[in-house]
């Protein structure tokens, strides 16, 4: 499968401040490629690329993916989440504890996903 970009790697939560809480942070993807913080922006949550370590699959510094999303009754995020960068919207869905998250971000009405981990930076 082609490796696809921050949105598809990230994915964070809730419609407003309480979710928020829950991710933000500074997070690192497991394969070592990327330093994120999670943050809110306005109503949203946005993921902003902080580094990147191998840029040739256009991920940049900066690049930012805004997030709508809302806790589930098991606890995990979904919603959506917007790359502006390439105009694509994801289907998203987060699962996190204290320490780590697990993103699964999906396109073409799910029929290609992706998961990622993702540990609390130090």
């Amino acid at each position: 499968m082609t490796r696809l970009p921050l949105a598809l790697i990230l994915a964070a939560m809730s419609a407003g401040g309480a979710a928020a809480n829950d991710l933000d942070g500074t997070w690192l993807r497991d394969d070592g490629n990327a330093r994120v913080r999670i943050a809110p922006c306005g109503d949203n949550i946005c993921a902003t690329n902080l580094w990147i370590g191998d840029t040739s699959k256009g991920e940049a510094v900066g690049d930012k993916l805004v997030m709508t999303l809302a806790r589930q009754a098991d606890g995990t995020f979904s919603g959506k989440a917007y790359d502006a960068k390439r105009d694509w919207t994801y289907a998203m869905t987060i699962t996190a504890t204290p320490r780590t998250l697990t993103t699964r971000g999906c396109v073409v009405g799910g029929l290609i996903c992706r998961d990622v981990n993702w540990k609390a930076a130090e």
